[in-house]
């Protein structure tokens, strides 16, 4: 599929139900200024992380007046668009549709590695009372597992951490190559804190193979990136449940 084929930001119909939640998934046709056009006039306010292939989680109470790092963004309140980058890393977007509480999570190797997403699902948990039971969870195109490459000693720190083994295949050939699917890694770790299966939802399409995506590997080390949203719409009333 090529770039003039894609469009800017694909959605995913059970997100798409919920009337007060506004989200997408960045492809390589899109940009800041699009996300701005489509979202900036309903009377959202964008916000950014400084990204760091980390497992901090910022819980956001009011529009920040800088960027701040980490690699979640957590929030209950209307009128805030939480976006992530990425370019072969896997963003997840969640939502409580009952408490109407979202996250936006930038998944990479190293994020996952350190349970990036767990800890923004446990915050959900803890801050807002959220239940597990209650949250959707939305997985973006990513690099998938028949592409992603890694060494012996990323293997070795995935499985020394509690990650299953059967996450990573051998790579033909051998030579201490493997291939990670970077995606059942984050769902087993939302399916261990008891997120229902049926309620993760994953868009089946591989950033490396599919040059509608920006490839972080593909592209030599590109600094091109695809922006992934969700925010809480302020014409919706935000009476909880």
């Amino acid at each position: 599929m090529s770039k003039k084929d894609i469009e800017p930001f694909l959605t995913i119909p059970r997100f798409s139900a919920i009337p007060f939640i506004r989200h997408g998934f960045g492809t390589a046709g899109s940009t800041e200024r699009d996300l701005r056009n489509r979202e900036g006039g309903a009377g959202f306010r964008l916000v950014l992380l400084k990204q760091i292939h980390s497992e901090i989680v910022r819980f956001i109470d009011r529009l920040p007046q800088r960027k701040l790092e980490g690699d979640a963004l957590v929030t209950e309140r209307p009128g805030l668009l939480l976006i992530i980058k990425t370019a072969d890393c896997l963003p997840v977007l969640i939502v409580d549709e009952r408490r109407r509480v979202i996250a936006a999570v930038h998944c990479g190797w190293r994020g996952t590695l350190q349970l990036v997403l767990e800890r923004a699902v446990q915050g959900m948990m803890e801050r807002y009372g959220c239940r597990n039971a209650d949250l959707l969870a939305g997985f973006g195109p990513c690099i998938s597992g028949d592409c992603y490459e890694v060494g012996e000693e990323v293997r070795q720190s995935f499985v020394g951490a509690g990650f299953p083994a059967e996450i990573f295949r051998s790579r033909e050939g051998g030579g201490n190559k493997y291939l990670l699917d970077l995606g059942e890694a984050n769902r087993w770790q939302l399916q261990r804190l008891g997120v229902p299966a049926a309620n993760i939802f994953r868009l089946d399409a591989c950033t490396h193979c599919d040059k509608g995506y920006y490839s972080y590997r593909r592209d030599k080390n590109s600094k091109a990136r695809m922006l992934s949203f969700i925010g809480i719409s302020s014409s919706v009333s935000s009476r909880k449940q």
